[in-house]
C-alpha cells in the first residue's frame, strides 16, 4: 500500500508544528504511520526522547529588551537564518510521492540545512538541485570501500558542505508497534543512491559463528572506519549517534568537524537514554566552543529551546519533518520550519534572550513536580 498524494496546501487547524503530528495519521496508511512514529522493540526509548522535555522548566525574565532579536547563527561557516536543519531520513516514499525532492524544495525556501541520506528514495544528485544552498550528506559506510569512496565523490560534486556519518544504525530491532500494524516495506522504497552498486550475497556464516556479531556486525563502523574516511574527504565530517561523552570526547581528539547527540530517534537500543538527557554531560565533555547538534524528539519551539539551553547549537528534524512532508508535502515542511521557528522567538522573548548565545543553562530548571 503507497502512500496517498497530498495536496499543496495548509490545511484548517494547523495552530502550531505538532498538529503536524496530529494530522499525520489521516495523511498516511495505518503501517506508514506505525513504522515513522515506532521506533525499535516496545519503544521505550522513542517515548524517553519526548519525555524528557518534561523534566525541565523555562525561566520567564521580564523587563528584558528584545527589539534587537534574531535566531541566525554560523555553522560550518555558513550563516542559517534559525536553528533547525531537517534530519537525514530513510524512504521518504513512505510519506509522500515527492519524498526528499519536496523536503529540498521546502528546505530552499525556509532558508534550512538540509541532509540528505544515504538510503532516499531521491538520489543525492536531484536533492542537491533542488535544496537550497545549505546541504549536508549523511554517510553509511558500504561494505565495499569503492562504493563509500563514489559516494563521498558524488555527494563533494554535487556541492554538499559536510558529511555527517551515522554510527548507531549498524544494527536495527523492529518495533513491535509497526509490526503489530502489519508495515512491510513497499517493493517501491528503494535505496536510490546504492542502485548503480552491485550487492555482493551475504558471507555465509561459519559453524558457530553469531548472526550478530559475525553477522549483522561485520561492516559496522569502527574507529579505524573514522579515520580512514578522514583520510577520504575534504569535506568536514560529522559524526551522528553519539550518547557517551567520553565517545564525544574522543571523536573530537580524532578530528571529528562536530557530532550529533541521537539515539537515532529511538530505532537502534531501546532501553537507551533519551538524547537530552545525555546532552549535557556530552557538552562538558567536549567544551563550549566544539560543535554540539541535537537530535530527538523536538516538536516545538519550546522543545528546541531547551536543547540549546542544554548545549546544542541547532537541533535536526526528522519525525516532525515527515509528518509535515505526509500533510502537505512540501508546502507543509516548509510551514512547519515556520512555525518552529516562530514558536522559537516566542520562547526567547519571554525569557529575556535576544539572541542564542543568550540561551544558557541558566535559563532553565528542573520542572516542579504536578
Amino acid at each position: 500500500m503507497t502512500v496517498r498524494p497530498t495536496p499543496e496546501r495548509i490545511p484548517p487547524g494547523i495552530a502550531n508544528a505538532l498538529d503536524y503530528e496530529r494530522l499525520a495519521p489521516q495523511a498516511l496508511p495505518a503501517g506508514h504511520f506505525a513504522y515513522i512514529a515506532g521506533g525499535s522493540g516496545e519503544d521505550l526509548t522513542a517515548r524517553a526522547n519526548r519525555a524528557a522535555f518534561g523534566h525541565w522548566a523555562i525561566l520567564p525574565r521580564v523587563l528584558r529588551d528584545v527589539r534587537a532579536g534574531h535566531t541566525r547563527l554560523t555553522l560550518n561557516h555558513a550563516s542559517l537564518p534559525h536553528p533547525f536543519l531537517l534530519a537525514p531520513v530513510a524512504h521518504g516514499l513512505l510519506a509522500h510521492p515527492q519524498a526528499e525532492l519536496a523536503s529540498a524544495r521546502a528546505a530552499q525556501a525556509a532558508g534550512a540545512c538540509l541532509v540528505a541520506s544515504t538510503l532516499s528514495s531521491c538520489t543525492l544528485e536531484d536533492i542537491a538541485a533542488a535544496a537550497g544552498p545549505e546541504r549536508w550528506f549523511q554517510l553509511y559506510l558500504q561494505p565495499e570501500p569503492a562504493h563509500t569512496l563514489d559516494l563521498l565523490a558524488r555527494a563533494e560534486a554535487a556541492g554538499y558542505q559536510a558529511i555527517v556519518l551515522t554510527v548507531d544504525a549498524s544494527l536495527q530491532m523492529a518495533s513491535r508497534s509497526a509490526l503489530a500494524a502489519g508495515f512491510v516495506l513497499p517493493r517501491e522504497c528503494v535505496a536510490a543512491n546504492l542502485m548503480r552498486y552491485p550487492q555482493a550475497d551475504p558471507t555465509p556464516l561459519a559453524e558457530g559463528e553469531s548472526r550478530i556479531f559475525q553477522g549483522a556486525m561485520r561492516h559496522a563502523p569502527t574507529w579505524e572506519s573514522l579515520h580512514w574516511l578522514l583520510e577520504h574527504t575534504r569535506l568536514p565530517v560529522w559524526v551522528k549517534g553519539v550518547l557517551h561523552p567520553e565517545d564525544a570526547q574522543r571523536l573530537r581528539q580524532a578530528g571529528a568537524a562536530g557530532i550529533v547527540v541521537s539515539n537515532h530517534g529511538g530505532r537502534g537500543l531501546d532501553g537507551s537514554p533519551a538524547s537530552l538527557a545525555l546532552l549535557p554531560a556530552v557538552r562538558a565533555a567536549v567544551g563550549p566552543g566544539y560543535p554540539v547538534l541535537f537530535d530527538g524528539g523536538v516538536r516545538s519551539g519550546a522543545d528546541a529551546f531547551k536543547a540549546l539551553a542544554l548545549g546544542a547549537q541547532a537541533v535536526l528534524l526528522g519525525r516532525l519533518q515527515l509528518y509535515a512532508l505526509a500533510v502537505a508535502g512540501a508546502l507543509g515542511v516548509a510551514h512547519m520550519l515556520h512555525l518552529l521557528s516562530e514558536e522559537l522567538q516566542a520562547t526567547m522573548a519571554l525569557a529575556g534572550c535576544a539572541q542564542l548565545s543568550d540561551i544558557t543553562p541558566e535559563t532553565l530548571m528542573p520542572a516542579p513536580p504536578c
